[in-house]
């Protein structure tokens, strides 16, 4: 098994955790795992993106070469289509669709949408709103749109919950719980959608 994933945002958009949370499931459960993060400017609105590749082999390189990658994860829609060259043929493209426009020339969110939908392999989900039906906040959207790829990354289910409950033990149950039931939710709205 091997999953290359490029994880896409905006900066306190949640792509560290994201990562944190897919790293402890992977090297938990004894796969390997490289990775390699770009945090741009981060604290000012700025791209943030994580290449992620996991297996059960030993990986040489931390580095996705364009063409493949097997999913993009993105918390933000216009990121999506930043790292589309990356994408393998076959491969997904899981979007929230609610833009964080930090930029003022931003696109017309109804082409950046438009544009994703044409795609043939896709998931494209309103996290924001999913998080804040289901946790009662959107700070959880992250983990929905965790939820939402994790059809497409060969780990194992359980081993993502594993990983959030590593990472945020030490924060409490009530934080574990309300990004358990982002999670959920994501993959709950994957299936039902693909």
């Amino acid at each position: 098994m091997k999953t290359n994933i490029i994880l896409a945002g905006v900066g306190g958009q949640g792509i560290l955790s994201i990562a944190a949370a897919l790293g402890s499931a992977a090297l938990n459960n004894n796969l390997y795992m490289k990775q390699a993060e770009t945090h741009g400017m981060s604290q000012r609105g700025g791209d943030v993106q994580s290449f992620m590749r996991i297996s059960d082999r030993p990986i040489y390189s931390d580095l996705i070469a364009k063409g493949k990658a097997d999913i993009i994860l993105s918390v933000e829609p216009m990121e999506a289509l930043r790292y589309l060259p990356y994408l393998k043929e076959g491969g997904y493209v899981v979007t929230n669709s609610t833009p964080l426009i930090n930029i003022p020339n931003y696109p017309d969110i109804e082409i950046v949408l438009q544009t994703l939908r044409d795609l043939p392999h896709r998931i494209i989900i309103d996290a924001d709103q999913i998080a804040k039906e289901t946790t009662g906040q959107t700070r959880a959207s992250n983990f929905v749109m965790l939820g939402a790829a994790s059809p497409f990354i060969e780990i194992p289910f359980d081993y993502l919950e594993e990983g959030i409950r590593s990472i945020f033990s030490r924060k409490g149950e009530t934080i574990v719980d309300m990004n358990l039931k982002a999670l959920h939710a994501g993959r709950k709205f994957a299936q039902e959608n693909l």
